[in-house]
């Protein structure tokens, strides 16, 4: 008997330190936590990322093709229990960092890491160096978790595709469009200063950086990661253009100042003819202006009666005479 009692206060004793005490987790304040009941994770009733707002940037047909349950997502704390049967997966939520040119399926790909070729529109092998931000989706764990396979690899993959798909599109906005519109310059090489895509892709980095962050904006509900922000650093063209690229910006620069300088001549002209302009008409207006009030005064004094004018007028005349030094009167023959 106490062999039998024995044992069994041993086999009480494993199943409370194996199911109850092994049971109880934490999360930590930078993670998140699913848990998995017989493999089923544990879902937010019949809620699907299509009533989430971050299917928004998904168009119609996408929306059908990614659409995942939400699950229930355990917060930082605890202790937290779990039964012999439920399963407890664990993620990170903190933004990490990593070299666009990173490859996560062939880490010797793309110069082991550290440069992505892409292809412009006038068909030049250009090499791009930056950085991209992502972290995990909080509000897309099952995508993460158990709908895509390797999701960090879809990501760059996806990140990778629009990139290398607008710098082969890529052109630069229309002059028209700018704050200061350069003219067209006359000649057969009219069309090399705005026909080089690396030259337009490197004076509108901005804007292609603002381009990768509104294209992937659909990465969270497609697979579960948001990509925070994209920053390209760097276009390195082909050695043998390198020297020719060089030229035309000399070039180019050297065109836009002379413009600049006869636009800041143009525009001095214009506001000194203005200004006489509006000197000669103050002065005309300065001439006017007795001749206006004189001419008012007649008309009241008309008006006054048919003998207020000639009165007026024979009393200007005295006047006249007081100060003349001669008077020549006509005589009558």
């Amino acid at each position: 008997m106490n062999i039998l009692a024995g044992c069994l206060l041993g086999f009480v004793a494993w199943f409370l330190v194996r199911y109850v005490v092994a049971g109880l987790y934490t999360v930590n304040q930078n993670e998140r936590a699913v848990k998995t009941s017989f493999g089923r994770a544990q879902r937010v009733g019949e809620q699907t990322t299509a009533d989430d707002p971050i299917s928004e940037p998904l168009s119609a047909d996408e929306k059908l093709r990614y659409t995942y349950p939400q699950v229930r997502v355990i917060p930082p704390g605890g202790p937290y229990f779990r039964w012999p049967w439920e399963r407890v997966y664990k993620v990170s939520i903190a933004t990490e960092t990593v070299n666009m040119a990173w490859d996560p399926m062939d880490v010797s790909a793309n110069g082991r890491g550290t440069i992505l070729e892409a292809v412009t529109k006038d068909q030049l092998n250009t090499g791009l160096t930056g950085q991209i931000r992502y972290r995990v989706s909080e509000r897309n764990l099952y995508a993460y978790l158990f709908g895509v396979k390797r999701p960090i690899a879809h990501v760059m993959g996806y990140f990778v595709s629009v990139l290398r798909e607008r710098i082969a599109n890529f052109e630069a906005p229309h002059p028209s469009t700018l704050a200061v519109a350069v003219p067209a310059i006359g000649g057969p090489d009219a069309t090399i200063v705005t026909g080089i895509s690396i030259n337009d892709i490197r004076k509108n980095m901005r804007d292609l950086n603002e381009h990768m962050d509104r294209e992937c904006r659909s990465s969270a509900a497609r697979y579960g990661m948001v990509l925070d922000a994209s920053l390209i650093t760097g276009i390195d063209p082909p050695p043998e253009v390198e020297s020719a690229l060089a030229a035309i910006n000399t070039a180019y620069n050297q065109v836009s100042s002379d413009i600049s300088l006869a636009q800041a001549g143009a525009d001095q002209k214009i506001v000194q003819s203005r200004r006489a302009v509006e000197i000669e008409t103050l002065r005309a207006q300065a001439e006017v202006e007795p001749l206006m009030r004189q001419a008012e005064q007649l008309g009241e004094l008309k008006r006054s009666g048919s003998g207020v004018l000639a009165a007026y007028v024979r009393n200007v005349r005295l006047s006249l005479f007081d100060k003349a030094q001669k008077i020549f009167v006509e005589a009558k023959l």
